[in-house]
């Protein structure tokens, strides 16, 4: 063969080559926030020196579909940003469902008043038994124009589930705002209700994706609105009341049962709930909580749940620190273990391990990783935003919030909270499906989604003292990676 010839063939050889391995590079982007202070920054340089463990990622392996990541529209916090300038108001808005955002994808707000209320309310007038005085005014000032805003803002749009956490007390049978139970000659009326709410919301341009059908029917200790049932009384509202009528109404809106914390009672309620045909017919999924402790996401009754009815959804709905005042602009608070919880002071001794001191990022993170690892399909914060004291709220339960503001100084703080959140809602997006990971090293937390547009996101927690290097392994390929001491950081791999 000529030479020169010979010398073109190589080099067509090597290019060709050279060009199936650019076909195997991975695209990537890291972004971390850590207790050393980064928000959610960009790495530009990450790599780790020597990676003594790996994280495998495998997409052929898939889970749940992700339903959304969010958080809740209380009027609490919806007053809050009324009370700011427009520019802080639009700031806050932006950075939960702005493009450059958190893009805030699934949400929460409530039916009637909750305890993140300034006041008890509910949308009739009492013994009003035709609803014909029905009327969702007490909204409109506050809780309307954020979701509004929220709509305009965001580009992708997010799902609304709606929860009651008491009927009006004249339907109850201790007709307070606090406890007893809705009497039986009033499940069609508040069905009905339920019906109301979703037309007067329409009729505002804004479409209720989901009803919680209770928020906690187990009560909350008598402490503000609520509204108790038993798991056979949720069965007997939704199936015989609930379903029919939103159906009847031509309302495709999701029904979702349960709606309170993961631990013990959740299996007995599922059971109660998809016990057979007629008993779930109307169920569309489980809602939970992460009450029952701050250390625990209770996978083991998640995955339960999920085999009982694998074609349902399984959604975490309410999640906050609580029993806490914010700390305000004081970022190491929030990676610090000082944070308790309500079960803190009173927690038995048999419980008190579920109720330990816990660092609040690790909190969110943790709750988050574990649910998702675990089937659940959505996870929803509870208020976006709070005052330095926690509120405001009319019963002085003071929470947290990943936004604290200050209306008198018009000042907002962007707690470590808030960039734990974006983290997942951003880059976890609806559509996604859990993909399959296995994380060799014990002391770090993981998981994986492969997003619509073809990306994959891992979400990587780092508890401990000391950073951690590992190599991200895909499709053959291997990317050497380093995270900090106390960071969470998203790997994002781009086709």
């Amino acid at each position: 063969m000529n030479t020169n010839i010979l010398k073109f063939t190589i080099l067509l050889v090597a290019l060709f080559i050279g060009c199936m391995d650019d076909e195997k590079d991975m695209k990537v982007e890291v972004y971390e926030t850590s207790a050393s202070g980064n928000k959610h920054t960009k790495l530009d340089q990450y790599d780790a020196e020597n990676p003594i463990s790996s994280i495998v990622i495998n997409p052929e392996e898939s889970f749940q579909v992700i339903t959304g990541i969010g958080g809740s529209f209380t009027e609490s916090s919806a007053y809050l940003l009324n009370q700011l300038s427009q520019d802080n108001r639009k700031k806050i808005l932006d950075a939960y469902f702005g493009d450059d955002g958190a893009r805030y994808s699934l949400t929460r707000t409530h039916i009637n008043s909750c305890d993140f209320s300034l006041s008890n309310y509910a949308y009739v007038e009492e013994g009003d038994t035709s609803l014909s005085s029905f009327s969702i005014d007490e909204d409109r000032d506050d809780i309307i124009p954020m979701i509004k805003d929220a709509m305009t803002i965001s580009k992708d749009g997010f799902k609304i589930i709606s929860s009651p956490w008491t009927a009006p007390p004249w339907m109850k049978d201790n007709n307070s705002w606090v406890g007893g139970k809705l009497l039986k000659e009033f499940y069609p009326l508040w069905a009905k209700y339920f019906s109301k709410y979703i037309d007067a919301y329409n009729q505002e341009g804004i479409d209720i994706w989901g009803v919680t059908f209770e928020n906690e029917p187990l009560g909350n200790g008598s402490n503000w609105e609520s509204m108790h049932y038993s798991a056979d009384e949720m069965v007997d509202f939704v199936q015989n009341h609930l379903g029919p009528q939103l159906e009847a109404d031509g309302h495709d809106v999701k029904i979702f049962g349960y709606d309170q914390n993961r631990d013990e009672e959740l299996i007995h309620w599922a059971e109660a709930m998809y016990d057979n045909d007629a008993t779930s017919k109307y169920f569309d999924g489980t809602a939970v909580h992460w009450y029952a402790s701050t250390f625990k996401w209770y996978g083991k009754s998640l995955t339960k749940v999920h085999q009982m009815a694998p074609e349902k959804y399984l959604i975490q709905t309410e999640g906050c620190i609580d029993a806490e005042v914010p700390k305000w602009q004081d970022d190491d608070w929030y990676w610090s273990k000082e944070a308790t919880d309500w079960g803190w002071d009173w927690a038995p001794e048999d419980k008190k391990k579920d109720h330990p001191k816990y660092v609040p990022v690790y909190r969110y993170a943790r709750d988050i990783i574990g649910s998702l690892n675990n089937w659940v399909d959505g996870w929803v914060d509870w208020n976006m935003v709070l005052d330095r004291q926690g509120g405001p709220n009319w019963f002085k339960n003071w929470c947290v919030a990943p936004v604290i503001v200050d209306p008198d100084q018009d000042e907002v703080y962007f707690t470590p909270l808030y960039y734990t959140m974006l983290h997942f809602s951003r880059y976890i997006r609806p559509g996604a499906v859990r993909i399959g990971i296995e994380v060799s090293d014990p002391y770090l937390m993981a998981t994986a989604v492969k997003n619509p547009d073809g990306s994959i996101a891992i979400m990587v927690l780092n508890m401990t003292l000391e950073s951690k290097g590992f190599t991200i392994e895909l499709n053959g390929n291997e990317t050497p990676i380093n995270i900090q001491s106390q960071a969470l950081q998203t790997i994002l791999i781009t086709p």
